[in-house]
């Protein structure tokens, strides 16, 4: 599974990195991917982190 954040509609609230270090990082005021591929053992917290972003910026490909 690949994670992927909009840029343009990410706040920077920090949210997607405290839930899922492992997949998520901050770059300046907005979070990015850090990696390709989603671990399989990050696979769930990413999931969470998705889920729980206030503003939707994060979605998941299969």
């Amino acid at each position: 599974m690949k994670a992927i954040v909009d840029q343009d509609t990410c706040t920077g609230c920090g949210l997607c990195v405290d839930i899922s270090s492992d997949v998520f990082q901050m770059d300046d005021d907005t979070a990015s991917v850090i990696v390709d591929e989603v671990p399989e053992d990050a696979k769930e917290s990413c999931t969470e982190a998705a889920e729980n972003c206030p503003v939707d910026a994060i979605s998941i490909q299969e």
